[in-house]
């Protein structure tokens, strides 16, 4: 697995064997950041579900301004911190071992890093059904709604298997969908959420 363009073009980075992680192709990745290109420059990221991090450091490689990276699984998340050491990027990066069903999403001590202003959401196909009301994940998705998560017109691109159901919280409204292989990549938009809402999150 390599970067595919930017100031880390064509650098490798290790990825993570077997089925734990699903990391995206560079055919699918140029793909999908000829859609970001945008969105991407000078903007605070959030990977979730960041497995090794190749989402979120090609957002790097191509100028975002900084990224957190949120990842449960320990060795995926070990070699995510090889390849941010691997690039020199840890004044730029944090990352954070963590159940993305029950974090704030706000990371202490990286000012710098917060608000999110495009968030990238890659669950494992097998969670993807929890996005209905009253669910984890979902709850998850409101959390990232909050004012102090995201900013106003951030961008949510949300990974799925193709032709899956699920349900978004009124927050986030659907913009697009890319359709490549046998994923849809669903590109929504947040609206703002009213404070009665925010605060009974």
């Amino acid at each position: 697995m390599r970067i595919v363009a930017g100031r880390f073009r064509r650098r490798k980075l290790d990825v993570n064997p077997g089925l734990v992680t699903r990391p995206i192709t560079d055919r699918v990745k140029e793909m999908l950041f000829a859609h970001l290109e945008s969105e991407i420059s000078g903007r605070r990221i959030a990977d979730i579900f960041a497995g090794t991090g190749t989402i979120g450091l090609e957002a790097l490689s191509r100028g975002a301004g900084g990224v957190v990276f949120f990842e449960n699984n320990r060795r995926a998340f070990n070699l995510l911190k090889q390849n941010i050491d691997r690039l020199g990027v840890d004044e730029e990066t944090l990352c954070w071992r963590v159940d993305v069903r029950r974090t704030s999403f706000r990371p202490k001590g990286v000012p710098h890093l917060l608000p999110f202003d495009v968030v990238f959401f890659d669950p494992p196909y097998r969670m993807v059904e929890e996005l209905r009301p009253g669910l984890p994940l979902f709850k998850s998705l409101l959390r990232l709604g909050q004012s102090a998560v995201t900013s106003t017109d951030a961008l949510l691109v949300l990974r799925t298997p193709r032709d899956a159901r699920f349900e978004l919280p009124p927050c986030w409204i659907p913009d697009r969908v890319l359709k490549p292989s046998t994923m849809e990549i669903h590109l929504i938009r947040k609206q703002k959420m009213d404070e009665q809402k925010e605060d009974g999150i």
